[in-house]
């Protein structure tokens, strides 16, 4: 796996990161004592993670940039790499274990990740908090990491035994010659689309067409559309805290089904009524906020890596009614992927790699700047069925959705079985109350809820035109 290079959307995470805008990915994974036996130790859970590394080759690979930065950098065996460098055991309690753990970004001389235990034994459980850099994985990759960890049994699969060895490391003039071949095979692959259309020429222009029309869309509700003013856009500190909570995924179950919407409308239209309870209680007129929600692109085939699209959308902070909101919502959102702006945006994120390094950095911090959007939601999927490890079963996962640049709230929901767990991101500094804003969140989903009991004919059935 050596050699293989960041793509145009990996390399931009790394991009936009600042000394107080950190760029990981993160999650705090809660497991409860095995139904008979005992919780176990640190280096028993360390011995576990550190044998289902073998499959996952990347946790043990590290940046390697090209000289002059003519390209992206490249993934490089680690040939100092030890899982005590990443793995490491800590007290409670949890929450300012996970606030203090966000806050510290990740070391670029080694592989981007780490993962830190907190056993709590009073409790009857541990905590196994998570984090790696954007550029390496995105949510749903994240989740899948934990496939690697977990097991469909409390019996853990056993492993194949680990015949790894790090290849040597590239010199800087291998890196650089390397670098420059990529690019020019990009510049080459660009060149012959003009003979494959000449080849198909009727069908090259609907191609065309039609992505054309998609990218504009997604240009257009994403670099045209101004995000509004926001307390939310405030300049970072390096503090972050991680406020959480959980209800039944059936509550949202039954939203859906009542209003013939999805589960990640009756999500976007919570956190607008959250955001809307929370601007007023702060003495702020509730304005309508733009949000940019990741949408997967990721095959069965993609491991690691962003496989993720994004589209723009408007979150109605402004609408007094739970229901208009839900409906907006739903609206906007079936525009969306009707008018293919999730390929749209991929199709535009695909053609900035082809630009040279500078204009994709340029574009990487207007993609990411308050003007573009106030805010990242984001519905993680995580796993539906029972899963353990080392015989502990996994009883939540919440997400840590990263900050950009004078971004200080992102929202992260993953579904773990029948729970929905909320993980509400937010500069400690700016945002001290984070806690309030999940439960705010929660209260919105209790309001939808409410509607659900009503008679049928006192129900606003179809969504107002």
């Amino acid at each position: 796996m050596s050699g293989e290079r960041l793509s145009g959307l990996d390399a931009s995470f790394l991009a936009v990161e600042t000394p107080a805008a950190h760029m990981h990915v993160g999650w705090v994974a809660l497991f409860s004592r095995p139904t008979s036996g005992r919780l176990p130790g640190f280096f028993e859970l360390r011995d576990h993670i550190e044998r289902r590394l073998a499959r996952a080759p990347r946790y043990r690979q590290k940046l390697a940039p090209v000289p002059l930065e003519l390209n992206a950098p490249e993934w490089v065996d680690d040939e100092a790499f030890s899982i005590d460098r990443h793995l490491y055991r800590a007290p409670g309690p949890l929450a300012g274990l996970v606030d203090e753990v966000m806050s510290t970004p990740l070391r670029r001389d080694r592989p981007l990740w780490e993962m830190w235990i907190c056993e709590q034994s009073a409790q009857e459980r541990f905590a196994l908090i998570g984090k790696a850099h954007h550029c390496m994985v995105d949510g749903l990759a994240a989740v899948e990491l934990g496939s690697l960890l977990l097991d469909p049994t409390p019996e853990a699969v056993e492993c194949e035994p680990d015949q790894w060895s790090p290849a040597p490391e590239p010199s800087a003039e291998r890196l650089l010659m390397r670098g420059v071949r990529d690019l020019l095979a990009g510049q080459l692959g660009l060149l012959r689309l003009p003979l494959r259309a000449a080849a198909s020429p009727a069908r090259a222009a609907r191609q065309s067409g039609t992505r054309a029309v998609r990218v504009a869309r997604a240009l257009s509700h994403s670099l045209l559309a101004a995000a509004p003013a926001s307390v939310l856009d405030h300049s970072l500190s390096p503090l972050r805290r991680l406020a959480w909570a959980e209800r039944p995924l059936d509550d949202l179950r039954a939203v859906k089904r009542a209003y013939g919407t999805t589960i990640n409308d009756v999500m976007l239209a919570a956190v607008a009524g959250g955001m809307r309870t929370y601007l007023a209680d702060h003495g702020e007129r509730p304005v309508a906020l733009k949000a940019m929600i990741p949408v997967s692109m990721r095959s069965p085939s993609d491991v690691l890596g962003n496989r993720v699209s994004f589209v723009f959308a408007e979150l109605p902070c402004e609408e007094p009614d739970p229901l208009g909101r839900l409906y907006r919502v739903h609206a906007a959102m079936s525009a969306r992927k009707r008018d293919g702006e999730p390929e749209g945006a991929d199709l535009a994120l695909k053609a900035a790699e082809h630009t040279p390094a500078l204009v994709q950095h340029a574009l990487s911090r207007i993609i990411a700047s308050p003007r573009t959007f106030n805010l990242v939601v984001s519905n993680i999927p995580g796993p539906s069925e029972q899963l353990y490890m080392c015989g502990c079963p996994l009883q939540r996962i919440y997400p840590v959705v990263p900050l950009a640049d004078r971004h200080t709230v992102s929202v992260g929901m993953t579904t773990v079985r029948d729970c929905a767990c909320f993980g509400v991101y937010a500069d400690r500094e700016a945002v001290p109350d984070a806690d309030t804003l999940v439960h705010d969140i929660d209260d919105a989903i209790t309001e939808l809820l409410e509607g659900t009991h009503k008679p049928a004919g006192q129900r606003r059935e179809t969504s107002p035109r």
